[in-house]
Order: C-alpha cells, then sequence, then structure tokens
C-alpha cells in the first residue's frame, strides 16, 4: 500500500508542476491542439511513417492536420545505424540539421503527431519527443491518439504537401542525463538503478525476439512493463491511457525515486515507457538506453535472463 501510495503522490506532483508552469503538457487531446492551432510559434510535427498501419508521407500529403509539418521518423534520420547497431541516437549537429531543415526553431512549441493506428506507433512520437528534450527542448508535446484521434473527433483536415516553413537554425544542448549508455546499463546492479523492459511479456520471457536481437531473454534485473498496456483502442483510434499508468508502475514495483532506465529491442517501444515515467508519473530521473537489446546482445559475454518453467534463470550467451 505505501508504494502505491508514493506514485500516485509523485503523479500529483507531475501534474501540478505542469499546471503551475508555462511549459506545454507533456501530452494534449485533439481539442486543446484545436485550441492553439493557430499560434505562431506552435509547429505540428507529423512522424507517421512506414512502420505504422496506414502512415507514410502518402497518407499525409492525402490528409493531414492543417499546417502541420512532416517528417518520416523511421526515413528522414531521427535514429541511426551504427556498429550492427540500430535506432541509435544520431549526432547532435545532424539532428540540428534536421529540425532546422523543418523550420523548427528554439523557441517554437511542438506538438508530435503520431499515427493513432496501434499500439507501437505511440512510439515513434515518443521517440521524437525524447529526441527534443534531449537536445535541450522542453517545449514539446504529443497528440494523444494522433491524427487518427484529431479525424475522430470531427476537426478540419487538409491535404497536399507539408506546411513547413524556411529553413531555420536550432541548437540543440546535449542532456546526457537523459541518456543510458552501455557502460552504465552493465553497472546498473552495482548502482542499484531499476532496468525497465518496454518490450511485451514473451521477449522478456526469452519465447521471442527481433531480427535487430541476438539471442533471446533480457537483462538480468531488468523489470517488465510492456509499453503496449499503456495503449488502448476506442472507436479505431489508439490512445495512451493514463488511467492505467500509477496501476502498472506498481505491478512492475518501481520506485520513483530512483533512476530508472527504459530499454527495448532498439530504443522504440522504450521511448513509450519513458515517457509515462518521466513526464507523466513524475519519476526523478529517468533515461533511454537506446542501444537496447540490440547492442546489449551483440557481446557474447553479456549476461542474458530467460525465464524457464517459472523460474528465472540466467545464461550466457552460448546457451
Amino acid at each position: 500500500m505505501v508504494r502505491i501510495l508514493v506514485v500516485v503522490l509523485a503523479f500529483a506532483v507531475s501534474s501540478l508542476a505542469v499546471a503551475e508552469s508555462d511549459r506545454t503538457p507533456p501530452l494534449v487531446d485533439a481539442s486543446w491542439l484545436d485550441a492553439n492551432l493557430n499560434q505562431d510559434n506552435l509547429v505540428v510535427l507529423d512522424v507517421r511513417s512506414g512502420i505504422d498501419n496506414g502512415g507514410d508521407r502518402s497518407s499525409f500529403q492525402k490528409a493531414h492536420i492543417p499546417g502541420s509539418v512532416y517528417s518520416s521518423y523511421t526515413g528522414d534520420g531521427w535514429r541511426e545505424s551504427r556498429g550492427g547497431v540500430a535506432g541509435l541516437l544520431p549526432p547532435v549537429t545532424s539532428l540540428e540539421r534536421l529540425i532546422g531543415g523543418l523550420g523548427i526553431s528554439n523557441d517554437d512549441v511542438v506538438v508530435v503527431v503520431p499515427a493513432g493506428t496501434g499500439a507501437t506507433d505511440f512510439g515513434s512520437a515518443a521517440r521524437v519527443y525524447w529526441t527534443f528534450r534531449v537536445l535541450g527542448h522542453n517545449d514539446v508535446t504529443i497528440l494523444n491518439g494522433g491524427f487518427s484521434g484529431w479525424q475522430a473527433a470531427g476537426f478540419e483536415v487538409a491535404s497536399g504537401e507539408s506546411g513547413q516553413g524556411a529553413v531555420t537554425k536550432f541548437k540543440g544542448s546535449l542532456q546526457q542525463n537523459l541518456i543510458a549508455s552501455l557502460e552504465e546499463v552493465q553497472n546498473a546492479r552495482g548502482t542499484q538503478a531499476q532496468l525497465v523492459d518496454a518490450r511485451p511479456s514473451d521477449y522478456f520471457r526469452g519465447e521471442n525476439k527481433s531480427p535487430a536481437v541476438k539471442s533471446l531473454g533480457t537483462i538480468p534485473g531488468a523489470r517488465s512493463m510492456p509499453h503496449g498496456d499503456f495503449l488502448g483502442e476506442r472507436g479505431q483510434v489508439w490512445y495512451l491511457n493514463q488511467a492505467s499508468i500509477t496501476e502498472r508502475v506498481n505491478q512492475a514495483e518501481l520506485n520513483p525515486g530512483t533512476r530508472t532506465i527504459a530499454f527495448c529491442n532498439t530504443g522504440h517501444w522504450a521511448a513509450t515507457d519513458w515517457f509515462v515515467l518521466s513526464e507523466l508519473a513524475g519519476f526523478e530521473e529517468v533515461a533511454l538506453y537506446d542501444g537496447s537489446m540490440a547492442e546489449w546482445s551483440l557481446d557474447r559475454s553479456r549476461p542474458i535472463q530467460v525465464a524457464k518453467k517459472g523460474l528465472g534463470k540466467v545464461l550466457d550467451w552460448f546457451n
């Protein structure tokens, strides 16, 4: 009971802090966006891509929120592959060019819009949101329900090309505390940091794996908190369900005051867990391990934990 009360209070404090500051709320609905759509410094950034159900550049051209800017989450450089590992954060200079090239400046409020068509595409928006925060840009929010939610609410829809402005200068200031390195994850048990696996439960147990990962299982000591548990469908639109946060966090037995590191296969699903814990649940210090299991499993000397007949068993890569 004590742990539940702690998390509820952390969530309440987080909500109060947002209400009392000038910072845009981290999660907004279609009505909020409609009411603020004509603000001069507001940029609606549509990040639909081929990994979404029916979302890509052609989908954007057919229908989008009026005035919105399009950038493919998978195709425009929000993530990159290095050293055989997919999904890594690009260099700051590359991200500065990408964002400035979209006409987004440091003075803009950015509303990130996913497709809203499935449980996984919220991760696209959350990863782009995290990227802005890593660059020190805090005036960023996610449209809950994405473009599908906007349509379902009956608001105006436009067609045609992206509405981006002229190329401008965007300057990033790297927030290293939001990024977990391989070395930090390796030392997590000694530092008492909490590791959170955002993948579905069968991946966590070692019954399934992504092609990007070399072996079944998870990082030893990790807690399971599937990203999909925070999302649900209403009227064919997928929303993040804020009412489920306290229950899910307590099921994972997480301490809001302990540094927490979210990971998955390639740092996509983990962005949803990072967003929930850092921006909504009021955890004090949350980082995302962008290398995730794709990087962890590259080295055969790193331990892997799998569940076998209901018991946790640590195996090395050869097993």
